[in-house]
């Protein structure tokens, strides 16, 4: 469609400088398919790679990413692995509206406004993208639009997936943007040290968002979750960091498990079916120690209806009188990380989704080869013998068998912690039983910390035990903790109905575990419902901090050790190392939540709660300031 001759500005509001932009190209495409957008992504019919390159002042050409049509999608290839996972300090903010962001003139030592009017002068010079969309839901989300070089169309197409789009011939008379990304991925190198870099620019109307990299993460996926959460703050509402999914039992009773924490914390695998050995039996772990493995007989799992991976809206509109939060997804497909299917066999569900897609899929960080078929288990190195940690796939919810597209009510909420193994020679935060039960004082704290956790695969290295913060979702937020802080135990408050759990992937104490916490936990919490335990049965754990634990476990007739409930039971960890740890958990806590009383404007209870916590609070305190 070309750039001047168009009727598109017709039907667009846009501000002049946006305007000009689009005017001053020499070529404006506004796609009117997803088909369309993946032959661009790979240079036209008949190409089957291409690279995505710019020159770039000093350095010449920069390719920035090479992109192969396989069988069953394109394969997006980034030569450079720092680019494969997300900065978690990418995001800067340059306005000058209430933030506890970095402002990027702070940052970066340069006015905001040179590198803005620098970016609209390359985009003016390029071909360009236009995609229209509606960022957050079909129905609730709110008219935005991307603006990219035409050369950066696997970018496109996966926002596309991500978010959904609006044809061209389709955008009605008056579409008039709440968000515009700008993606110019030259600008790293010449602005930010060739760092990855979303800058956040919020206006009374229009909250422009500037794309200064190629990896999707920060920006088509984590960029437009920082623009709902600024439009959220402003009407009082969240979008929760979790996955959601409809347990069906084998006797037909159905619980909603809405599964938050930071990346890494399992939430995509909250969807995924367990994972078995090949003799049908479910691994429970490895003793790291002495090499014995623990299993579990599962004749039959549930039934899996997924409903949001990462993104949940909680706009007020679906809220209800059912005393229960109510979710619908903010997303219009999925951004799965595919890190743990290590070889064929691994998920045979997410391996046939992949390998025969009624439409070609977007792969990032895996092998691709022209007119093959990219696999999900053959991941890119970052150097010889070292995988990269972060291969993902796009894949759009129309795809997934069995997708709950209406809201739905969420019964429990987990959160999911990384944890690292904890022995007597070693100790660490790797105290967590299988499941733990959390009053709604403790949920609220354990997402105001929202620590990342061991061995983060989706993120760049970070040092111990760092956190996300508040919701797990502040990474992407561009306003003020306080903010959200107070948001948060509003929802909470709100929904009574709903109740709390944690568990762990990877480690319980001297145990190499992986996602089968979460995956045992599902299957449990779903067969028992919400009835109340026997006396007895749920107990306070040693650390106050993760609530109740089970004194056993049965599902379908087989038992879980109480070496996997309660971690100091362990013999290769004991009370000592077990309190060691709990001290590191109370010692984070209590850096990342003392700021808070700072704030005048922190929410009374909030901040009782937080003092509760800085007293050496029991689980009777916790149950005081809000009943379970």
């Amino acid at each position: 469609m070309p750039g001047r001759s168009s009727p598109l500005w017709n039907r667009l509001s846009l501000l002049p400088q946006e305007r000009a932009v689009l005017e001053r190209a020499p070529r404006v495409i506004v796609p009117e398919n997803r088909a369309e957008l993946v032959e661009l992504a790979v240079g036209g019919p008949g190409s089957d790679r291409f690279e995505v390159a710019y020159e770039v002042p000093g350095k010449g050409r920069v390719v920035e990413a090479t992109v192969v049509r396989c069988r069953n999608g394109l394969a997006v290839h980034y030569g450079e692995p720092y680019m494969r996972r997300r900065d978690p300090d990418c995001m800067v903010v340059a306005d000058r509206d209430p933030s506890d962001k970095p402002r990027f003139s702070e940052r970066f030592h340069v006015p905001f406004e040179e590198l803005r009017q620098e970016i609209f002068d390359w985009l003016a010079r390029q071909e360009l993208l236009v995609l229209p969309f509606s960022a957050g839901h079909a129905t609730l989300g709110h008219d935005s639009l991307l603006i990219a070089p035409a050369n950066a169309g696997f970018f496109t197409a996966g926002l596309a997936d991500l978010q959904g789009m609006i044809p061209g011939e389709e955008i009605p008379d008056g579409f008039t943007p709440r968000a515009i990304i700008y993606l110019a991925p030259p600008f790293r190198h010449t602005h930010c040290d060739g760092r990855q870099v979303v800058v956040h620019n919020r206006t009374p109307n229009l909250h422009e968002l500037f794309s200064l990299n190629l990896y999707p993460g920060p920006s088509a996926k984590k960029g437009i979750y920082g623009v709902l959460l600024a439009i959220g703050e402003e009407e009082g509402w969240l979008t929760a960091h979790g996955s959601t999914v409809q347990v069906v039992t084998p006797y037909d009773n159905i619980v909603t498990i809405m599964h938050e924490g930071a990346s890494g914390g399992g939430k995509s695998e909250m969807l995924e079916h367990v994972q078995r050995e090949p003799d049908g039996r479910l691994r429970l772990g490895t003793n790291l120690i002495t090499g014995e493995k623990r299993y579990l007989v599962l004749p039959r799992g549930c039934e899996l209806l997924p409903v949001t991976d990462d993104m949940a809206l909680c706009h007020p509109e679906i809220q209800n009188d059912s005393r229960k939060l109510v979710v619908t997804d903010a997303e219009a497909a999925w951004f799965l990380r595919v890190n743990h299917i290590a070889e064929y066999g691994t998920d045979p569900h997410y391996e046939y989704l992949t390998i025969h897609p009624p439409e070609p899929l977007i792969f990032l960080n895996m092998h691709g080869v022209p007119d093959a078929t990219c696999l999900i288990w053959e991941h890119v190195e970052d150097e010889p013998g070292r995988r990269c940690p972060n291969p993902r796939v796009i894949l759009p919810r129309r795809m997934v068998p069995g997708i709950v597209n209406e809201p739905v009510e969420v019964d429990i909420r987990s959160f999911g912690v990384r944890t690292p193994p904890c022995t007597r020679q070693a100790p660490s935060y790797g105290i967590f039983g299988l499941v733990h039960f959390l009053p709604p004082a403790l949920g609220w704290l354990w997402r105001m910390v929202s620590p990342r956790g061991h061995d983060n695969p989706s993120i760049t290295e970070s040092e111990g035990m760092s956190c996300e913060g508040v919701g797990s979702y502040w990474p992407f937020a561009t306003g003020r903790r306080v903010d959200q802080a107070n948001l948060l135990l509003k929802q909470i408050l709100a929904s009574p109905g709903t109740r709390y759990t944690i568990s762990p992937n990877q480690h319980i104490g001297a145990w190499q575990v992986g996602f089968m916490p979460q995956w045992i936990a599902r299957e449990y919490l779903a067969r028992r419902g919400l009835a109340r335990f026997r006396p007895g049965q749920l107990v306070p754990a040693r650390c106050p901090l993760l609530g109740y634990t089970l004194t056993s476990m049965m599902i379908e007739g087989a038992s879980v050790s109480q070496w996997f409930l309660q971690v100091e039971t362990q013999p290769e960890v004991g009370e000592q190392a077990y309190d060691a740890g709990a001290a590191m958990l109370d010692a984070c806590f209590r850096h990342e939540l003392e700021p808070y009383l700072k704030e005048a404007d922190l929410d009374p209870l909030g901040r009782r709660i937080i003092e509760c916590l800085l007293a050496g609070g029991t689980l009777d305190d916790y149950l005081k300031l809000i009943p379970m």
